[in-house]
């Protein structure tokens, strides 16, 4: 399947229907599902009428934006009217929302062509899509190897071109680990940036909606479409959005010589020395593009992992709080009473990650506990953003490996969860920052998987993340590589 800007200059110059681009969309997700298990639901139908109103307005030469006739994958746990939006949990199997997400609204008005909801870890907690509820997916480079997590769905069905582009979440990671996994550009942005309003909340001071592409560019439009202040989103920032396509430029050197800073906290024990030669690899490549490369400390880094193993299922104990079997979703049989129904309810609707967390965060909220663990992890969330702060007051932007490795197999790691949650090293400190971080394709390891660099940027820019990954990029072939699925 093409890029979005080819597909649009096929639908204007009426060489294709949206109609077309859809149903070849659909095929390619009936052939493939079977091994890939990207979908939780898959809406042909609703995915066919968008298409048409789209084919209708080009017959009436009415002018199309450059998302009509799109696509697009939406991760399962962003609120779609009328259609069932689980979570990849059992506890909101029958949940169909009565209201749309301010970003699939976005994408709607757009054009975009929603051709279904792809799998995730149970309420976006994991690293690798094994603990949804319904399905495992497979990644498409190596179908015994996890696509990476939460939004292992979005990412898998963008590598295997099901759709075009996908949106996903990303509170510690859960966009950029998985785009390095499945080799595609995946972007967590400014938290604030885009509207988290029908987004069901895991931890809400972290969490934030970004794009998948098999491009920086296809990423840049996703982004372009979806970012915006939102009066329902009380963490929405009023701010103008730049055109993100005016930075995409094939080299660094027009725009001034960028400084870029290389986390050295992020390099050595732990890291896969293939990872660590391919981000090296690119790093000399960013030089020669024009950049100049310094090395940058961040001390705190290192603190991120247990930082937010602390916050993040503190905040995910009183956001799960609501799903007691009274409002909405699953309810368990036969209760002898109401406080014996939420107990059941909450025990057989949750995933065992999933009880894990809210454990874990009901006791570092604990009377006795706050201040020894939550309120001293907040501390160093302070810390960790201050690292970032001194940093960008030296270069432009900052860059590490996305991962510390490559996909693992599948069942590799379930029962370790300490090993699974450093699959997040690299990235979560960018969540406690509220930072946008940005990973790229960087090459393969030995086995044929992808290998991602990660791109940090200060506050709001985005544009330089899309500035010099495209310059990257285009220097590159990893980008046009692709999984053979048969």
């Amino acid at each position: 399947m093409a890029s979005i800007r080819e597909l649009h200059q096929q639908l204007v110059s009426k060489e294709r229907s949206a109609v077309e681009i859809t149903q070849e969309a659909l095929e390619r997700i009936q052939a493939l599902e079977p091994k890939l298990h990207s979908f939780l639901c898959v809406t042909a139908d609703r995915a066919l009428e968008q298409a048409r109103q789209v084919d209708a307005k080009i017959a009436v030469g009415e002018e199309i934006g450059l998302l009509a006739g799109i696509p697009v994958g939406i991760k399962d746990n962003l609120c779609t009217q009328g259609i069932p939006t689980t979570c990849g949990s059992r506890i909101l199997e029958n949940f169909v929302p009565p209201y749309e997400s301010t970003v699939t609204q976005k994408l709607a008005a757009a054009g975009a062509v929603m051709v279904g909801k792809t799998n995730l870890d149970e309420f976006a907690m994991g690293s690798s899509t094994e603990n949804s509820a319904y399905q495992v997916t497979a990644n498409p480079w190596d179908l015994e190897r996890v696509p990476g997590g939460s939004s292992g769905g979005s990412a898998a069905a963008v590598a295997a071109r099901e759709c075009v582009v996908a949106l996903g979440s990303d509170t510690g990671g859960s966009i950029r680990q998985p785009a390095s996994f499945c080799g595609v550009v995946g972007l967590k942005p400014t938290y604030g940036l885009v509207s988290r309003y029908g987004l069901v909340a895991y931890a809400s001071s972290l969490d934030q909606i970004g794009p998948f592409g098999r491009s920086v560019e296809d990423a840049a439009v996703l982004l372009q479409a979806i970012a915006g202040y939102d009066a329902k989103d009380s963490t929405s920032l009023n701010v103008e959005i730049p055109d993100y396509s005016k930075f995409l430029k094939p080299d660094l050197k027009p725009r001034g010589r960028r400084k870029i800073g290389v986390i050295q906290e992020t390099f050595g024990e732990g890291l896969d020395p293939v990872v660590e030669a391919a981000v090296t690899k690119a790093i000399q490549q960013l030089q020669d593009l024009g950049a100049e490369i310094q090395v940058i400390s961040c001390p705190s880094f290192r603190y991120g992992l247990p930082t937010y193993y602390i916050i993040a299922p503190s905040e995910a104990s009183a956001n799960l709080a609501r799903y007691d079997g009274v409002k909405y979703g699953f309810r368990s049989e036969d209760p002898d009473n109401i406080l014996a129904m939420y107990t059941k309810t909450r025990a057989q609707g949750f995933g065992s990650e999933v009880k894990r967390r809210i454990m874990i965060g009901t006791y570092a909220l604990s009377a006795g506990y706050y201040d020894a663990y939550y309120l001293k992890a907040q501390k160093v969330r302070t810390l960790i953003k201050q690292d970032f702060e001194r940093a960008f007051e030296q270069v432009d932007l900052l860059v590490c490996p996305t991962a510390p490795s490559t996909a693992f197999k599948a069942g590799e790691k379930t029962a370790d969860p300490l090993s699974m949650y450093l699959s997040d090293l690299m990235t979560i400190p960018v969540n406690l920052a509220g930072l946008p971080g940005l990973s790229v394709p960087c090459g393969f390891d030995d086995k044929g998987m992808p290998i991602g660099l990660q791109m940090i940027s200060n506050v709001l820019r985005e544009d330089i993340l899309f500035q010099v990954a495209y310059a990257y990029e285009q220097s590159t072939p990893w980008h046009e590589q692709l999984p053979y699925l048969g």
